[in-house]
């Protein structure tokens, strides 16, 4: 007789027990707030060094009111996916919006990014392509590439002679896709977009970029990155998140029309899916106004950054980056978790960052200023990361 199946439930104990021996093992924690500089958990208030929300947008007064207006006039929800009854008219104009923004032709809106980037690799490549990724791509990327059953080349991270490599031994006959993160998530370094443009002409190659972490921060009026370096209508596909610098939820894709065709008549993340929710359309679209009218905003956030960058080396951490994302290395997984707590009992929440998020031996403390923390505010941060390394045996 066959052996019958164990229980479900205890096969997933065991799986659980293990990634809690690994110090692998994550637990969702309420923030009983709004996400702002300072949030609140368990009753007590702390100092938010995990965020997105890059600018402050998610609580400014002229994005939330958007919000309300939409919700009065469309209600909660889209109540259909867009090609059947859930495409509004605040779609069309925030669409309109950021490819004004982007200086494309058109854009499409995503519930998240993970979907935009899924739905869009699927839908331009497949069996018999090939598709050329940077090692440290975020999850949603790396999905999208394995999910097309297009051929998959890895680069080492902004190996450009690698990538160069891998394309010059490809056929030029098939579908190639070049997608790289402009910002990344978890490194806070960037592409180099220049020569990744260069290689993408020169190999006949689509390229796509990926400005999450870039949109409403960086290069002339928060565009990204690839309006910084004056690239951007030398790349095939924009793509971008609402949910992080512009305060809301969803997701771009901006390009040629044609592009953009394509996508709302192939790419399935879009075509088999409700509608982005009204109050998020809204927010977004005010919120792209707030990041073009207060361009102080993208400055503070830059010296923020720069302080804590500053402060946290001078205290003898090990930091990375050159953007807004600070990566505190700590190594082993079970030491990164003991900063985090140590910094949480000083009111402090910056969390550690373990695998498979990044790899095996680069567990780390992910550290976002946002633009409207005060001085005194990471003043109050690194006089706790002082106190919490030596106390987690990181410091002397």
């Amino acid at each position: 007789m066959p052996t019958p199946a164990r229980p479900l439930d205890a096969v997933l104990a065991e799986e659980l027990a293990r990634l809690a021996d690994a110090a692998l093992r994550r637990n969702l924690r309420a923030i009983d707030s709004a996400s702002d500089t300072e949030v609140v958990i368990d009753g007590r208030s702390h100092l938010l060094l995990s965020s997105n929300n890059y600018l402050g947008l998610a609580t400014h007064p002229a994005v939330r009111a958007a919000a309300r207006r939409a919700i009065e006039r469309y209600g909660c929800g889209a109540g259909a996916s867009r090609l059947i009854s859930g495409h509004l008219d605040l779609h069309a104009a925030v669409e309109a919006k950021l490819a004004a923004f982007k200086g494309t032709e058109a854009a499409l809106l995503f519930p998240s990014g993970y979907q935009a980037n899924v739905g869009t690799i699927t839908a331009l490549v497949g069996r018999g392509d090939h598709v050329y990724s940077d090692a440290l791509n975020h999850a949603s990327i790396i999905d999208g590439c394995r999910l097309s059953r297009a051929s998959v080349h890895v680069y080492p991270h902004r190996n450009v002679r690698t990538l160069e490599a891998e394309l010059a031994a490809t056929s030029p006959g098939s579908r190639r896709l070049i997608v790289t993160d402009s910002v990344f998530s978890m490194d806070g370094d960037r592409a180099p977009l220049a020569v990744l443009t260069a290689l993408a002409e020169q190999y006949h190659s689509w390229l796509m970029v990926d400005e999450a972490h870039a949109t409403g921060v960086i290069g002339p009026r928060g565009a990204g990155l690839a309006a910084a370096d004056g690239l951007g209508d030398r790349i095939d596909i924009h793509l971008g998140t609402l949910g992080k610098a512009l305060g809301s939820a969803g997701a771009y894709v901006a390009g040629s029309r044609a592009l953009i065709e394509w996508l709302v008549n192939r790419a399935r993340s879009f075509v088999y899916t409700t509608g982005l929710a009204p109050a998020a359309a809204a927010a977004a679209g005010a919120a792209l106004d707030v990041v073009v009218a207060e361009p102080e905003r993208r400055e503070a956030l830059a010296r923020n950054a720069v302080r804590l960058r500053e402060g946290l080396s001078a205290l003898g951490f090990a930091v990375g980056g050159d953007t807004h994302i600070i990566p505190v290395a700590v190594g082993d997984n079970r030491p990164a978790l003991r900063l985090a707590e140590e910094l949480r009992t000083r009111g402090v929440l910056a969390q550690a960052i373990r695998p498979p998020t990044v790899p095996e031996g680069t567990a780390r403390l992910r550290v976002t200023p946002m633009a409207t923390h005060t001085g005194a505010q990471l003043d109050r941060v690194l006089a706790a990361f002082a106190d919490a390394g030596r106390a987690a045996g990181l410091l002397r």
